[in-house]
């Protein structure tokens, strides 16, 4: 399934496509949040330009779109399975409850910044949990 068999890729896969190393998963994930911001930015200020609403308001969570991806396409390469689905819906749960605990303790930033925030929570707390959970999940129940 993948083309990054040992070769030095990067993100490192192994032969199923699984992202081998956290430093990986967290470093493009994290690489997808600064992507993301910076795009909320360009069009924030673009429509904060022609009137069309005030810089700083757009949703700073949508810039966890690209690091979803990621971690859909990591999902999607483990076998079908209690641990793949446990893992997948425990880091879901924490991330999301981590990611509202940091956009509301950064509440008073508009809501670009404190959603920014959120999303790098939300991105380091889910491929986290995810990494380390599957794969014990995955020796425990395999």
């Amino acid at each position: 399934m993948s083309e990054n068999d040992g070769g030095g890729g990067f993100p490192e896969r192994d032969g199923e496509g699984r992202i081998t190393r956290l430093s990986h998963l967290l470093g493009v994930g994290l690489a997808g949040v600064v992507i993301g911001v910076l795009a909320l930015v360009v069009f924030d200020w673009g429509f904060a330009t022609v009137g069309a609403g005030r810089f700083g308001h757009a949703n700073g969570w949508l810039a966890v779109i690209l690091p979803a991806w990621l971690f859909l396409d990591d999902f999607r390469a483990w076998a079908r399975g209690v641990a793949r689905a446990v893992a997948a819906v425990l880091a879901l749960a924490v991330a999301i409850v981590g990611g509202l605990l940091a956009a509301g303790a950064t509440g008073a930033l508009p809501a670009l910044w404190s959603g920014a925030v959120a999303a790098v929570v939300f991105t380091v707390v889910y491929a986290v949990i995810w990494f380390v959970g599957v794969r014990w999940l995955s020796r425990r129940t395999g």
